[in-house]
């Protein structure tokens, strides 16, 4: 290979000291082997990673933590440069203007806290080590959603280093259309560095933690689908069947329990709140959490785990959740299942997050009632076989209330992407990909061929 033009990147090798570290993603479930693996440390680095890519014909895979890596397993990277943007840090607020600026490789935990100071916060996901800017251009389902919508609706700039090694911006004046394509389209357009985004005020939040014992599941399910159906947008919730496993990262009263547990974040003040979450709370809960919680904390509410874990998941959308989507989940992922799957959880979406605002992106809305996500870990290749056929029963008992749409983040197999968006958006999305990368050169978890 041609080395690069710049004696500031580093372009690592298979064999070269550090290729394992660099090309280890953060589902360490699977493993990837690319051809070369860059990681600059600024813009013009990344400039000088594309002219790379291109003076050796690679392909170009983005990468900030690797959540989602299991979109495009089976697909090798043996001609691909894996392009990491873990060390693009940086976030700056403009609390004036309820905006912040939010380089690559920041992390959602990084974003909140300063944002937070000012009694704002950006819609940021479940998770505190998800990269902020990779989770925005994919969609991003958060603890806001149902209020705010998609985190790639609050995008209101993007920062990119084209194919041809130009550095491009892309908002609503200027390069439109590519503007629209990244929100919701995900990273095949170019390397992001950066992205602005919308700061929401948040004045008041009540959240927290119902936990109830495992058999209770199906009455805490089938209690929290009705309350669904009484709560305003100011109220996003998920339920879940946890089964914990015993090690010492889980504290010690929770570690190898199995739970039922409802989870909410209210935006309105602890006494509205405590009205609002009333109906769930009467069930008798064993551990009650919610309280008054500032803004800071809301991205570790879902308790995901941080660092790097071995896990295979599966989501589907659902059009509704009725009495026999709740019997078809408890038989084969409840608790007198013999499930080994670690997590089992719905998601309630609508409102904001179901309508297309006028100036909406490439995914603007998810049209479904609920997201359904299930999940794993995978310790050994028993155990992953075990997880993987388990998945494959929970969706095959779910297929009859699917949306019969895909939420792109939550991808944890290989899709055919035609099948994510509807065929006009499709199509739209290609005519733009031929006008910036005809060559085909950045290839996103979910790729997008351009339009011959």
């Amino acid at each position: 290979m041609q080395s690069p033009t710049s004696s500031a990147l580093v372009v690592t090798l298979p064999g070269d000291k550090g290729y394992a570290a660099l090309s280890m993603p953060w589902n360490v479930a699977f493993t990837q082997a690319p051809a070369a693996i860059a990681a600059p440390t600024s813009v013009q680095e990344v400039v000088e990673a594309v002219r790379f890519a291109r003076e050796n014909d690679l392909t170009i895979t983005v990468q900030g933590t690797g959540h989602n890596v299991a979109a495009r397993s089976g697909r090798p990277l043996d001609q691909t440069l894996l392009l990491r943007t873990d060390a693009l840090k940086g976030v700056e607020v403009d609390a004036e203007r309820r905006r912040a600026r939010i380089m690559a490789g920041a992390l959602w935990a990084e974003v909140t806290e300063p944002a937070a100071e000012h009694g704002l916060a950006p819609l940021s996901g479940s998770s505190p080590d998800v990269g902020a800017v990779g989770m925005s251009l994919g969609g991003g389902v958060g603890w806001l959603v149902r209020k705010h919508g998609l985190s790639s609706e609050s995008i209101l700039a993007v920062e990119l280093v084209t194919a041809d090694g130009a550095v491009v911006r892309a908002d609503a004046e200027q390069n439109p259309e590519l503007f629209w394509a990244l929100r919701g389209g995900g990273g095949n357009f170019g390397v992001v560095t950066a992205i602005e985004v919308q700061l929401h005020p948040v004045p008041e939040l009540y959240a927290g933690w119902l936990v109830f014992p495992a058999e209770r599941t199906a009455e805490v399910f089938t209690a929290w689908r009705a309350w669904t159906d009484t709560v305003p947008e100011e109220v996003t919730s998920t339920v879940r069947y946890l089964q914990l496993p015993p090690i010492p990262d889980i504290p010690e009263p929770m570690r190898g329990a199995r739970i039922a547990v409802v989870e909410a974040a209210i935006l309105a003040s602890p006494e509205r709140g405590a009205e609002l979450i009333a109906p769930i709370r009467e069930l008798g809960p064993i551990m009650d959490s919610f309280d008054a919680m500032p803004v800071s904390a809301l991205v570790a509410l879902h308790q995901d785990p941080v660092g790097p874990t071995p896990a295979y998941g599966h989501h589907r959308m659902l059009a509704d959740v009725t009495p026999g989507t709740i019997a078809a989940l408890m038989e084969v992922a409840g608790p007198d299942s013999g499930s080994p799957l670690l997590g089992l959880e719905l998601r309630h979406l609508g409102g904001r997050v179901g309508r297309r605002e006028p100036g909406h992106g490439a995914l603007g809305a998810l049209d479904a009632g609920f997201l359904l996500f299930g999940v794993g870990a995978v310790m050994d290749p028993a155990l992953g076989e075990a997880v993987e056929a388990r998945l494959t029963q929970l969706f095959e008992a779910t297929a009859a209330w699917d949306a019969g749409k895909v939420y792109t983040n939550f991808v944890e197999r290989p899709v055919d992407t035609a099948a994510v968006f509807d065929e006009v958006t499709y199509a739209r999305l290609r005519a733009v990909k031929a006008q910036v990368d005809p060559g085909d050169v950045f290839r996103a978890n979910l790729p997008i061929a351009p339009a011959s």
